[in-house]
């Protein structure tokens, strides 16, 4: 099934040249189903490129899905013109009356600041506190996830001695994880941060559950008891050249960026870079959609928020042969 968008969002060309099934408004109602309604919370300067990473992953899946654009209205986007936001995104008090199926949030550029210095972080933080009631299943990326976690259960951010910044191999802490499903031993991510979350902090958490790390990344994936709030730090919705548009940019600046780490071949910036990502970004996105959202989210959707907690197993696969 498609991901229906709005006809003239700019995502909607980029994925049909590349053969993704986007469906329009018209078409979609004649269907005698109930759409997915996820709302993507979109917190990164370059918001048309973002929404179409995000658009492309969440297209690919069997499911119907209604994507609704939500922006932060107490923060002004330099990067993204106004007319498209005013054409495509809301507001929360947009949206604060209705239910979704799922949410992402994305990560964002401000990662080095204290969580209560961002401008916006009072709205974020009555987003997230409105997600608990009105959203099945939160989907939480890089800064979103460390935020999500710093509001949610207290867990503060650390500043790494250097730049996290590059595309590393990571493996599964937890091998019978759902969302994990289809995942290979050893899998890789990208990543582009400056700040990360400790293991400790996070076990000392006992509704938290670390699913997948990294040696040299730390932790990719964790998410809570019942599958509702999920946190992965790293970028698997990343193009191909989101990490070399980073580094030419800062590069020619002159600013301190080092050639991102297993990216380029042999760390040569001549060369293209080396795509290691593109099918687990998928099968991760179509995993959270199907077993942490169509799979337990109620068909009533005014009944999200008031729905029984599904049991562990569904979400944790304990109770697979």
């Amino acid at each position: 099934m498609p991901i229906q968008i709005p006809n003239d969002l700019p995502a909607a060309g980029i994925l049909q040249q590349e053969n993704i099934f986007v469906m329009k408004q018209t078409r979609a109602e004649t269907q005698q189903i109930r759409p997915l309604e996820i709302v993507l919370l979109n917190l990164m300067p370059t918001k048309i490129v973002t929404e179409t990473q995000l658009s492309r992953l969440l297209g690919n899946t069997p499911l119907q899905v209604h994507l609704e654009l939500m922006m932060i209205s107490s923060h002004r986007s330099k990067n993204t013109p106004q007319e498209h936001l005013l054409t495509f995104y809301k507001t929360f008090d947009e949206l604060k009356d209705r239910k979704f199926d799922g949410m992402v949030i994305t990560g964002a550029p401000v990662e080095q600041m204290p969580f209560e210095e961002v401008d916006y972080w009072p709205e974020l933080c009555r987003i997230m506190e409105w997600s608990k009631s009105h959203v099945h299943s939160t989907f939480h990326i890089c800064w979103g996830a460390q935020a999500g976690l710093y509001y949610h259960y207290g867990i503060q951010k650390k500043r790494l001695p250097q730049k996290l910044f590059g595309v590393y191999p990571h493996h599964a802490d937890y091998k019978r994880a759902i969302l994990l499903r289809g995942f290979d031993d050893e899998f890789w991510i990208p990543h582009s941060r400056h700040t990360t979350i400790e293991r400790e902090d996070i076990e000392k958490v006992p509704g938290l559950k670390i699913l997948a790390s990294s040696r040299q990344a730390g932790l990719y994936c964790l998410m809570n008891k019942e599958g509702r709030q999920i946190f992965v730090t790293g970028h698997a919705e990343y193009d191909a050249d989101t990490l070399e548009k980073e580094y030419l940019r800062d590069k020619n600046q002159g600013l301190p960026i080092a050639v991102p780490e297993h990216y380029y071949p042999n760390d040569d910036d001549t060369q293209a870079p080396i795509v290691r990502w593109r099918s687990h970004a998928h099968l991760l996105f179509s995993n959270w959609l199907n077993y942490f959202v169509y799979q337990t989210t109620p068909y009533d959707i005014m009944a999200v928020g008031q729905e029984s907690t599904p049991r562990e197993a569904d979400c944790t696969g304990k109770d697979e042969p």
